[in-house]
């Protein structure tokens, strides 16, 4: 069985989402993705010899507004998506890491479950144009699946993708259970949103082979984990101190009560904060996988 570990501290599932604190709020699942890719082919170099350089964001002060001292940096589309790791036959491929070119500093903005539904977030979203990759759980998303709509269309780039339809531990049901939770969502997606997303996040990056079979059966192509978690003010890392290129980072869409006092908007300039301390361009997840 080929399961995520789970990180020290982490939470239970909660109704409201992937637990009801955010330190952690999420597990890492660091050691899922290295033995989902056990003989699978090794990440190559990306097809582009040269990668364009990140370009800043159209200077129109809406950085300030939101608490930036600086203008974001964003990665332009890559003329290739990298090589990824291969899926085995029948399988979605796992990924938490994108394997960019060396001295590419470009990290990718994932949000989950969708329990959140912050007006000014909308606004903070729109004016920084920040391209987010939704990961939504029908049972917490679905009382306001047009806020996402909004987030969708604002003209980020960002997309609406899979995160089951009552957020369970996957590992835990059978292989009937786990497609229905899977392609159960990805009907209600399709539905309302005229599209079923190729990207999937089982919910506390807790998966085995039966997930990844159901999830390609869904038709998922990708299971989309991470390697840095935003909690309230900092970040939490799989491997070491800071951001490495590629990184998948996980936030939630959490309120005040989750985020002691914090609100989305605030967390979010944090996390954006230190992106920029750490001299990252953001990229846009679909571009690359």
């Amino acid at each position: 069985m080929v399961a995520g570990t789970l990180a020290a501290g982490a939470l239970a599932l909660s109704l409201t989402g992937c637990g009801n604190s955010v330190d952690p709020i999420e597990r890492l699942g660091r050691e899922a993705t290295q033995k989902a890719s056990e003989g699978a082919a090794s990440p190559g170099p990306s097809a582009s010899a040269s990668p364009s350089a990140p370009v800043a964001a159209a200077g129109d002060e809406a950085y300030r507004k939101w608490g930036l001292t600086a203008p974001l940096t964003f990665a332009p589309k890559p003329d290739r998506k990298p090589h990824a790791p291969s899926a085995a036959p029948g399988k979605a491929a796992v990924v938490d890491r994108i394997p960019v070119p060396a001295g590419e500093k470009v990290v990718f903005l994932t949000f989950d479950d969708g329990a959140e539904k912050d007006p000014e977030f909308l606004k903070m979203a729109a004016d920084l144009k920040l391209p987010i990759s939704m990961f939504l759980t029908d049972s917490v998303a679905s009382s306001d699946y047009g806020h996402f709509e909004q987030l969708r269309d604002n003209g980020s780039g960002s997309t609406i993708n899979n995160h089951t339809l009552t957020h369970p531990n996957l590992r835990t049901l059978s292989f009937a259970a786990q497609k229905k939770e899977i392609c159960g969502q990805q009907d209600r997606l399709e539905q309302r949103f005229g599209h079923r997303p190729p990207l999937f996040r089982p919910p506390f990056g807790n998966y085995n082979d039966d997930t990844l079979k159901a999830a390609s059966e869904c038709g998922i192509s990708t299971v989309a984990l991470w390697k840095v978690s935003m909690q309230i003010n900092n970040f939490q890392y799989a491997e070491g101190s800071a951001l490495k290129p590629g990184d998948i980072i996980l936030a939630h869409f959490r309120g005040k009560a989750e985020l002691k006092g914090s609100t989305e908007t605030q967390m979010t300039t944090r996390m954006l904060q230190r992106i920029q301390e750490q001299g990252y361009a953001i990229g846009r997840l679909e571009d690359y996988v």
